[in-house]
């Protein structure tokens, strides 16, 4: 279910800042039409810190009836171990086949705090959990030792690891059950992650090139790494480009220049410097994507 591409797809908004249904709807349709496999709405590209508890669960509610192929994997994490659960209580019933869900944030709390938080949730819902670390967002690294603690619990998984530590990845492929899927959360690091052990990615390049994304993940999955370092190496500026700020400033703005629905951004996070949007509209014109 988890393997190969993973979008973590933006949330289109119109001019007055609400949530853009019907644009939403074509991005399902623009991913599913180029083989993606999974959904990810409600992540930290969808701009979930922003968006209101009515707001995440209409995000989702549009992505699994929008959906027509891919599974969804609904983000529903918080530092409120009681929110992520109401938020996971009702991402499964709206029908999300998956959760995402971050490591508690801001409050920063013990490995045991760690691991009763992963553990109520994953007692509270019938669907799989895909734990998200990325320290640079939440302040705490989840190591390779306690996301193995992790990886015991029943219906925990899964790990987006987005720490950029190949040691730790490595290790936690090694390790973990047979059963446990490793999922790249860093686009750069997906060909080496994969290389150690990792079955896949939960991408935000894909959001503007899922098909050639989709193919560099399936040859690595084949085995073919030569045809994956070639695709990859051709990405490699798009990647690079879509972080030339923070997540998701970059790869809302190319899909807006694409002609993709996309719409602003929300406060506090706001429009590209000038120049790094030009080096961006390069990117996407040597890329042929604009």
């Amino acid at each position: 279910m988890f393997s190969g591409c993973s979008t973590a797809i933006i949330t289109p908004m119109k001019a007055d800042g609400a949530i853009d249904e019907e644009g939403l709807r074509e991005l399902v349709k623009f991913q599913e039409e180029n083989g993606v496999k999974t959904i990810v709405p409600c992540g930290s590209t969808g701009e979930s810190a922003t968006l209101s508890y009515e707001e995440h669960l209409q995000v989702i509610k549009i992505v699994v009836d929008a959906a027509q192929k891919a599974k969804v994997m609904a983000g529903a994490g918080s530092n409120s171990t009681s929110e992520a659960l109401e938020l996971s209580k009702a991402a499964e019933d709206i029908g999300a086949d998956s959760l995402l869900s971050i490591t508690p944030y801001y409050n920063k709390p013990t490995a045991k705090g760690v691991r009763l938080h992963f553990e109520k949730i994953a007692a509270a819902i019938e669907i799989p959990v895909i734990v998200y670390n990325i320290p640079s967002r939440t302040g705490m690294n989840i190591s390779a030792d306690l996301m193995l603690e992790l990886a015991k619990i029943p219906g925990i998984a899964g790990v987006k690891e987005a720490s950029g530590n190949l040691n730790q990845i490595a290790k936690i492929a090694a390790l973990a059950p047979k059963d446990f899927c490793v999922l790249s959360g860093d686009d750069a690091l997906t060909l080496p992650a994969m290389a150690v052990g990792a079955q896949g990615a939960i991408s935000v390049s894909s959001n503007i090139t899922p098909a050639k994304v989709v193919r560099m993940i399936e040859e690595m999955l084949k085995g073919n790494v030569q045809q994956a370092r070639e695709i990859n190496q051709e990405l490699m500026p798009l990647y690079e480009a879509l972080f030339l700020e923070t997540n998701p400033i970059p790869i809302k703005t190319a899909m807006r220049l694409a002609g993709h629905p996309a719409g602003p951004l929300r406060l506090p996070l706001c429009d590209m410097d000038e120049k790094n949007e030009e080096r961006l509209k390069s990117v996407l014109a040597q890329q042929g994507l604009l």
